[in-house]
């Protein structure tokens, strides 16, 4: 999974896996409007998939994403979204 030049993001085409494989209370990196936010999946319908999404002031808000939304993996974290997570990721308190 790792090569010289550090982690990459794998996709797997044969062994597709989507949002609605995750148990709920699996953490995830979600793609959001402007950067990428550590979330957690709450709820599974036929529908749809609720997350909770940690936002950078402290709070949480929900989003539901289709069940079918396929994942890839940075190593053994699923990411949901397209780009590079590592260089956008939200900061979330100055403090750390």
């Amino acid at each position: 999974m790792f090569s010289s030049g550090g982690p990459q993001l794998i996709h797997c085409a044969e062994d597709a896996v989507t949002l609605a494989t995750l148990p709920i209370g699996a953490h995830l990196i979600l793609r959001c409007r402007t950067d990428w936010r550590d979330a957690t999946v709450i709820r599974i319908t036929c529908d749809s998939v609720t997350i909770s999404v940690g936002s950078p002031n402290g709070r949480t808000y929900r989003v539901r994403r289709p069940p079918d939304a396929h994942l890839s993996f940075d190593g053994l974290i699923p990411v949901l979204g397209e780009g590079s997570w590592r260089a956008g990721l939200a900061r979330y308190d100055a403090r750390w």
